[in-house]
Formats: structure tokens, C-alpha cells, sequence
């Protein structure tokens, strides 16, 4: 009866597992880098796509299906912040789009559950979208020097006496 469902679910899994892994790979190169702003918000969104994971996993169980925890695509090298945005703003934009089909097409077969799981998720991805898409906006209009002072305050903070 829920077959559609759990497959979607399960494909859902995979697209959040593929965020997971690239966003901590982001957050990684963007530490290493000195970007602490943007390190942070990989990460944090990074640990909010896990919780999607567990929302997911958690309707598959409910509804007899076994989770599938293979991610959908293989990490991408990027290590580029300008690069890393733009793989940020699409993700988040197929996931919108992915989710708000997935939810219409779980209404086609009464199961409204699994349909409001996917619009709060498209919420979660839009919120997502428009942080990463306002950052994109800042590198555009600062440049360079919108990254470099993240790396100065970091700098600033590291050779700060200790109180």
C-alpha cells in the first residue's frame, strides 16, 4: 500500500546522505581555509540534514519499509567557496522542487503523512537556500575581501592573549 511512499522516502535518504557528506566536506575545507562563518553554517546545516535523515527513516519504519542508507552522489572536490555556494544554491533548489513532487505525488495516493513530511522539509530547504543564496549575494558584492575578513577575525582570535 505504501510502496510509492517508502521509495520515495528512501530516495530522499540518499539526496540528504549526499548533503550530509558534501556540506561536512565543505565545512572541513572552509575551517582549514579560515572561513569560520561559512564553516560554521555548512555544518550547521550539515547536522540539519542528518535530523531530515532521521525524520525519513523514522516514516520508513513506521510504514514496514527498510531504510536505504546510500547516498545519492559521491562527494564533488570542491574547495573553492565561490564554487561550494553554487553547489549549495542548486541542492537546495532540486531538493525544493524534488520534495514539493514528492509531496503531491504521496497525496495522489492518500498518504497525507508522508506528504506533509516532504512541505516541512521544503521548508527546511528554502530556509537553507536563502542562507546560502545571501552568502553567494556577499562574496558577489564584496569579494575577496568579504572572505579574507572572516580569516583576520579568526587570525585576531588565535593570537589573542588567554584571559
Amino acid at each position: 500500500m505504501y510502496e510509492k511512499s517508502i521509495e520515495l522516502l528512501n530516495q530522499a535518504v540518499a539526496d540528504e546522505l549526499t548533503a550530509v557528506h558534501q556540506y561536512m566536506y565543505f565545512h572541513f575545507h572552509c575551517d582549514d581555509q579560515g572561513i569560520e562563518l561559512l564553516s560554521a553554517l555548512f555544518k550547521r546545516t550539515a547536522i540539519e540534514e542528518m535530523m531530515h535523515i532521521e525524520r525519513l527513516a523514522d516514516r520508513i519504519l513506521f510504514l514496514k519499509g527498510d531504510v536505504v542508507m546510500q547516498a545519492a552522489q559521491k562527494v564533488e572536490p570542491i574547495q573553492d567557496v565561490k564554487a561550494m555556494l553554487e553547489w549549495a544554491d542548486k541542492s537546495e533548489q532540486s531538493a525544493i522542487k524534488m520534495y514539493n513532487g514528492f509531496a503531491l505525488e504521496c497525496a495522489s495516493h492518500a498518504d497525507s503523512a508522508t506528504k506533509k513530511l516532504f512541505e516541512d522539509l521544503v521548508m527546511d530547504e528554502e530556509r537553507h537556500f536563502g542562507q546560502f543564496d545571501s552568502e553567494s549575494d556577499n562574496v558577489k558584492r564584496f569579494g575577496e575581501s568579504y572572505l579574507a575578513q572572516q580569516v583576520m577575525e579568526r587570525s585576531k582570535a588565535s593570537v589573542a592573549p588567554q584571559e
